[in-house]
């Protein structure tokens, strides 16, 4: 095997790695970028080394940006009293996506699970109780997934938040099992509009 042929075989490894994404269509995908070299494969080596040089977590909410402040939180007209509690960043960007929710965010990094061993200091619980007092957070909107750790999540947030903050989940719209990633625009702006206290 040569070392071009090497190179071709790691590229195709390296990408059976993502999500979506085993190794036959991998291979597909590579094939078609090497296809497409100039307009496709060189851009996307050049956006890749972009990213990886610049991206970094907010030190705010957690979310994905190139600054230590993402642009979100940077956005005083997004300073409304309101803070939508998600899983993680890909929650984030599906809530931004349906465009019904003009507040900041909190990302917590998972859920709390028992038999994985995390509990509120694995995920970022302790400063979503700094941030309502610093931010004047009025409505902590839990935007969990409707799972089995999603919801107990959402429990044990909305205890330790009792009598602080006025705090809500979604409502309609988001089924039993359901992850925000996967959810249309439409179905996530109804279940915001639809939001309950916990």
């Amino acid at each position: 095997m040569g070392d071009a042929t090497r190179d071709i075989e790691a590229l195709i490894k390296l990408m059976a790695k993502l999500p979506g994404l085993g190794p036959r269509s991998a291979r597909r995908a590579v094939l078609h970028m090497i296809k497409k070299r100039a307009l496709l494969m060189t851009p996307l080596a050049d956006a890749l080394h972009k990213v990886a040089a610049s991206a970094r977590e907010c030190l705010n909410c957690g979310n994905i940006g190139t600054g230590d402040i993402c642009d979100i939180c940077a956005d005083d007209a997004r300073t409304n009293g309101e803070l939508c509690v998600v899983e993680d960043v890909a929650d984030l960007w599906a809530m931004e996506r349906a465009g019904a929710f003009k507040g900041r965010y909190h990302v917590l990094g998972g859920t709390l699970s028992a038999l994985d061993a995390v509990g509120p200091e694995e995920l970022n619980i302790p400063r979503l109780g700094r941030r309502i007092e610093e931010e004047g957070i009025t409505e902590v909107i839990l935007a969990l997934n409707a799972t089995i750790d999603g919801a107990t999540t959402a429990h044990y947030i909305a205890d330790e938040l009792e009598g602080r903050v006025r705090v809500t989940s979604l409502a309609q719209g988001v089924p039993i099992g359901g992850e925000l990633d996967y959810l249309d625009d439409g179905t996530i702006s109804a279940a915001l509009r639809a939001r309950k206290t916990v």
